[in-house]
């Protein structure tokens, strides 16, 4: 009773940090957060279900969309994902979770992004200076994840995140927190969390250094005033995620599992998520889903996906997984993860 009362404070809590930061009110703010990178979805296997992955649990990966399901790691596990991302960036994901007996679940994760050489174009010079710049961006989390009941799951992530561009960057840390509910043992599960709840952050470096001239109208001023342009401050893509996940049995083998969330951001309207998981014995996988439903002036929104398991030890099961998402005008996306279980 104990464990059940502190699930239903863990909740409450993401309930009151969600209303704090998020105003009541729908509203579109795009374009008002830093750390974009931060709502890239990594997992292969929640992109092919359309990214309703809040109430799914049983890989590393699942810990970007809800912390909780670390508490539901029955094993070892650890996922690589790689992803051509729009405009040819490059997008690495890596999670592991170490279950550790009696104590919980420990993970750490780890995203970058990598813009490529990009050159420097000026208006004097429009085909390029011959010096290159790149956009790269970075995070590391670590996070912790337990059983409060047999039914009952919470975790919590902390994320160091840093930006940069050429030679600016900023730094800030976020926290995410879940919870996860399974109304029956092997059904129906509800889960939400609360991601990248964090302070806000600017970019500083040695591209805002400029020569300052005070009064140009004085003759005889110096405009060689050493001076430093200042950013302003903008908070992290917060995102409340409420979803449930049903899975259907037709046999031991071979059942299916839908999936929906709905989402709250602090910098664009309310939408939904979701899609099917059909699992064919046990090793093999077919997906499917729709990712930001209702949400205005969506690009895209279409995905499949598809995955494979395969036990080659005792105890050791390797998987590979692949997502294809329509993006509209931006064209498309493809997902690959590879994980393993031990």
């Amino acid at each position: 009773m104990k464990k059940i009362y502190t699930a239903n404070k863990f909740l409450m809590m993401i309930f009151v940090i969600t209303a704090l930061q998020i105003p009541t009110k729908a509203q579109s703010k795009v374009a008002t957060t830093i750390a974009q990178f931060l709502k890239i979805d990594p997992s292969s296997r929640v992109s092919g279900m359309g990214n309703g992955g809040t109430a799914l649990f049983g890989e590393a990966s699942a810990i970007y969309y809800n912390p909780a399901s670390m508490g539901r790691l029955t094993e070892t596990d650890a996922q690589f994902t790689y992803s051509q991302w729009l405009a040819g960036i490059t997008y690495n994901y890596a999670a592991i979770g170490i279950k550790v007996e009696k104590l919980g679940t420990f993970s750490l994760q780890a995203t970058s992004m990598n813009s490529g050489d990009i050159a420097v174009r000026t208006v004097d010079q429009p085909l390029g200076t011959g010096e290159y710049y790149s956009v790269q961006d970075f995070a590391l989390g670590v996070g912790y994840g337990l059983m409060l009941t047999d039914r009952v799951s919470v975790g919590a992530i902390i994320n160091y995140i840093q930006e940069t561009i050429w030679h600016d960057n900023l730094t800030d840390f976020g926290i995410n927190l879940g919870v996860q509910y399974q109304v029956e043992e092997g059904g129906l599960t509800i889960g939400a969390s609360l991601l990248n709840f964090g302070p806000r952050a600017s970019y500083s470096g040695r591209d805002l250094y400029v020569d300052y001239n005070q009064d140009p109208t004085k003759h005889g001023g110096n405009d060689q005033l050493p001076a430093e342009l200042r950013t302003d401050a903008y908070p992290l893509p917060t995102l409340f995620r409420i979803g449930i996940s049903c899975p259907y049995k037709f046999d031991d083998n071979n059942k299916i599992i839908f999936a929906v969330d709905a989402l709250h951001p602090n910098d664009n309207n309310e939408s939904m998520n979701a899609g099917a998981e059909l699992v064919l014995m046990k090793d093999f996988s077919i997906r499917g889903g729709y990712r930001n439903l209702f949400l205005p002036h969506s690009e895209g929104g279409l995905e499949f996906g598809a995955g494979v398991n395969y036990t080659f030890a005792e105890g050791y099961t390797l998987r590979f997984d692949y997502a294809w998402a329509d993006y509209g005008r931006l064209l498309k996306v493809n997902r690959f993860t590879v994980g393993i279980g031990f």
